[in-house]
This record gives structure tokens, sequence and C-alpha cells, in this order.
């Protein structure tokens, strides 16, 4: 299956600005667009994208989707597994990465600093 993201050239981007709300996330989560889409839906696609997460910012419950998933965590840090305050869990500082198969239950997670968050998630096959 080919992922067509189109044809973008080395260009600037603004890791200050042009960030929106992640719908379902909570406060403090936004993401930036880079390329692609993803339809979970129908199961097809992939993007890549920032994730921005705000010092202090947490989520209250683990994360599981049906695509795969890679994230390097640009800057900054993040803490996984925390529980549903914001506490405890194991912190990483970037330049980090993981992947992760569809499936996989991960999070919840906070950040002290806050981080940035390079993410691509794609489908394969339709699974």
């Amino acid at each position: 299956m080919a992922y067509n993201k189109g044809h973008l050239e080395f260009h600037n981007l603004d890791t200050k600005a042009g960030f929106e709300k992640v719908p379902g996330y909570p406060w403090g989560f936004t993401e930036k667009i880079l390329a692609g889409s993803l339809d979970e839906k129908n199961k097809i696609g992939n993007r890549t994208r920032l994730l921005r997460i705000e010092p202090g910012a947490f989520s209250t419950v683990p994360f599981v989707h049906e695509y795969w998933e890679e994230v390097f965590l640009v800057e900054g840090d993040l803490i996984c597994g925390s529980d549903a305050q914001g506490k405890g869990g194991e912190q990483f500082k970037g330049p980090t990465y993981c992947v992760r198969p569809p499936g996989v239950h991960h999070g919840p997670f906070t950040s002290k600093t806050g981080c940035i968050l390079l993410e691509t998630h794609y489908f394969v096959d339709g699974k």
C-alpha cells in the first residue's frame, strides 16, 4: 500500500503557532498536522504531526488505537504511565523514540517542562 503525502520540500516549521486542540484530548494537548490524513473509521491513511504537551498538562487514562504509531520526542520531557492526577510514571527527555503496533495501551502522559513530539500514524492493509 502506498502512502502518498504529496511533495513537500524543506521548509521552516513554526513550533510556537498553528497548533489546534486535539479532539478528545484534555487541556494542554495540541497538534499541528504536517502531512497526510488518517481516517480511523475506515482504517486508511497516514499522517505526520507535531504534538505539543504544555507544562503540567496530563491525560487521565491510557490511550489505545488501531493504527501504528511512531513517536520521536524532539524536545522537553515526557512522563509515561502517570496516574489520573498526573503523578508518578517514568520520565524521558528528548531525543528519544518509540514505535507501537495497533492495540497497545500507553499512557497516561504528563510533562513537567512541556514537550514536542513528532508522530507518524498509519494503517497497514486496513489494519
